[in-house]
C-alpha cells in the first residue's frame, strides 16, 4: 500500500541500519518444520511466489508454512493448498500475533522495500532468508542476490539456496487451485456463459500507463463476438465503468466489482483465454493454465510475462521502455506510446492464434 511505501522510505533505511545484525548461521543443518513466508505487495508477486511454496512442502511434506501478506493480496494463498494459515502485515492484531510465534525458518520476498527485512529480522527464527538488494542485506543470516533480468518466478525459487531445495523447472502448470465452494459460486455468476467458449478481458492496471484503454478492448469484444466467442469483463468495482464500455452494443457479461479474487479465479479457469495487461489478474489466469495474450510496455517482460507455447506477449519494445523499476513506474512524456501503440488487430490475431489451437470445435469461419 501506498502509504507503507511512505513509511518505508522515510524510516527504513535508518532502521535497517541501526538494527543489529542476526547472529550468522553458516549452514542449515536439522530439518525445518515451520516456515513464515513474507509477501507484502500486490496479486501478481503473490502468485508467482506459490510455485516456491510447493516446492518447499515438497521438499519437507510434514513442515507447516504461514504467510505474512496485506490485505490487497492475501487471498492469492487461498488457492494454494500448501498454506497452513495466512496473515495479513497491514493488520496490527495478526502482525503482533506473527512477532509472538516462533518459526525455524523466515523468508522474506520482498525485492527492494525495508519494512518486511525489518519484520523477518524481528521474527522469531535462526534463520533468515532474503534478498539483499539494499541495508536490507545486512538483516538476514542468508542474503540472496537479485536481478531484473531473471524471470520472477526464477528469483523467488533462488531463495531456497540455503535450503538445498531443487528447483522444479519447468514448472507444472496449473499451480494454482480453486476449492469447489469458490468454483460453485463463480459458475453462478457465469449464468449461460457456461454453455459456450469464451473470453476474458481485463482492462485494469495498477498505474495509467499500463492502461490499454476502454476503446481498444471494446473493439477487441466486438470482434471476438462476431466470430462466435463470447466475453467476460473482471476486475475491481472501480473497473466497472470501463467493463461497461468495453461491452457497449454486445451481449457480454461484466462481472467487474462483482467478483472477489478466489471467484475471479473460478471465472478464470472456466475461460479459453485471457487478454490481460501487465497485471495481477494476467498472472492469476496463467498459474489457473489458462492461455494469455499480455501487453507490455514499462514493465519488464521477461522478468514478468507469463512462459511457453500457451502465452502470446505483445511488447513494441520502444527504447525507452521498459521504465519499471522495482515496482516503480517514472511519469511518461510522451503518453506511454509503448502500451497504447499496441493495435487491436494484433491483439485479435494473437487471441486467434491461441484460440484455434485451445478451441476443439472450431467457429472460425468468418476469420
Amino acid at each position: 500500500m501506498l502509504y507503507l511505501k511512505k513509511i518505508d522510505g522515510l524510516v527504513g533505511p535508518l532502521l535497517a541500519r541501526l538494527l543489529p545484525r542476526p547472529a550468522q548461521v553458516a549452514t542449515i543443518t536439522q530439518t525445518p518444520s515451520s516456515f513464515l513466508l513474507i509477501r507484502p505487495g500486490g496479486i501478481g508477486d503473490a502468485v508467482l511466489l506459490i510455485p516456491m511454496i510447493l516446492a518447499l512442502k515438497k521438499a519437507y511434506p510434514d513442515c507447516r508454512v504461514e504467510v505474512l501478506a496485506e490485505n490487497r493480496n492475501h487471498r492469492v494463498f487461498a488457492l494454494c493448498p500448501g498454506v497452513d494459515r495466512v496473515f495479513c502485515y497491514d493488520n496490527a492484531r495478526d502482525l503482533l500475533l506473527v512477532l509472538r510465534r516462533r518459526y525455524d525458518v523466515a523468508i522474506d520476498s520482498e525485492q527492494w522495500h525495508r519494512l518486511s527485512a525489518l519484520v523477518a529480522r524481528t521474527i522469531r527464527s535462526p534463520i533468515k532468508i532474503g534478498f539483499g538488494t539494499n541495508e536490507r542485506k545486512r538483516l538476514f543470516t542468508h542474503s540472496i542476490g537479485y536481478r531484473h533480468e531473471s524471470y520472477e518466478m526464477r528469483s523467488f525459487f533462488d531463495l531456497l539456496t540455503p535450503l538445498n531445495i531443487d528447483v522444479p523447472m519447468p514448472i507444472s502448470y496449473p499451480f494454482l487451485a480453486v476449492p469447489a465452494s469458490v468454483q460453485q459460486s463463480a459458475d453462478n455468476f457465469l449464468e449461460n456463459t457456461l454453455n459456450k467458449p469464451f473470453v476474458v478481458l481485463f482492462p485494469g492496471a495498477s498505474i495509467p500507463e499500463r492502461c490499454w484503454g476502454a476503446e481498444k478492448f471494446h473493439q477487441l469484444a466486438i470482434r471476438l463476438f462476431d466470430v462466435g466467442v463470447s466475453v467476460v469483463v473482471v476486475g475491481g468495482q472501480e473497473d466497472y465503468a470501463v467493463g461497461a464500455a468495453i461491452l457497449a452494443d454486445t451481449s457480454g457479461l461484466n462481472l467487474a466489482g462483482k467478483t472477489n479474487l478466489p471467484e475471479t479465479a473460478g471465472v478464470l479457469s472456466r475461460s479459453q483465454l485471457l487478454v490481460s495487461g501487465d497485471s495481477g489478474v494476467l498472472h492469476l489466469g496463467a498459474g489457473l493454465g489458462v492461455s494469455t495474450v499480455s501487453l507490455f510496455g514499462p514493465g519488464i517482460a521477461d522478468k514478468w510475462a507469463p512462459v511457453g507455447e500457451s502465452h502470446t506477449v505483445i511488447n513494441h519494445a520502444l527504447p525507452c521502455s521498459p521504465c519499471t523499476r522495482f515496482g516503480t513506474t517514472p511519469p511518461c512524456p510522451i503518453g506511454a506510446k509503448c502500451i497504447q501503440d499496441i493495435s487491436v488487430e494484433e491483439v485479435f490475431s494473437a487471441a486467434k492464434k491461441l484460440l484455434g489451437l485451445k478451441l476443439k470445435r472450431v467457429v472460425f469461419d468468418a476469420i
